[in-house]
C-alpha cells in the first residue's frame, strides 16, 4: 500500500476504491436510518467519512488528469463518476483497461 501512495495514479486508484466504499457505509447507514431500524448512528459516522474521501477523490482525480495529461471529457468522466454510487471504481477499471491510468490515453482518449 505504501507504493499506492508516491504517484498520483496509485492516489487516484486508493481514492477511488475509498470513494466506493465510503459511499457503501453510507447507504447501509442510510438504509439503518431510514428503512429498518431509525438509528441514526451509521449516517453520523459514515456521512462525514464518505465527504472526507469524496473531496480526496475529486484532487486526486484533478491531479491526475494534469500529470497524465487527459483530455477534459476524460477528466470530465472522472469527476462525474464521483456522483454515483461505486461510479468510481467503474471509472478506474475503465480508465485503466484503456490506458488512461498510465499515460497511454493519446488517440484513444478522442475514440471514447
Amino acid at each position: 500500500m505504501d507504493g499506492m501512495l508516491t504517484s498520483s495514479v496509485g492516489r487516484f486508484r486508493l481514492l477511488a476504491m475509498a470513494e466506493a466504499v465510503s459511499w457503501a457505509g453510507l447507504l447501509i447507514g442510510m438504509l439503518f436510518k431510514y428503512a429498518l431500524v431509525e438509528n441514526e448512528i451509521g449516517v453520523k459516522v459514515f456521512g462525514p467519512i464518505h465527504g472526507v474521501v469524496f473531496v480526496g477523490y475529486v484532487v486526486a482525480a484533478l491531479f491526475a488528469s494534469v500529470q497524465l495529461r487527459w483530455e477534459r471529457r476524460t477528466a470530465f468522466l472522472a469527476l462525474l463518476a464521483s456522483i454515483p454510487p461505486f461510479g468510481t471504481v467503474v471509472f478506474e477499471r475503465w480508465a485503466g483497461r484503456t490506458g488512461r491510468l498510465d499515460g497511454q490515453a493519446g488517440a484513444e482518449d478522442s475514440a471514447a
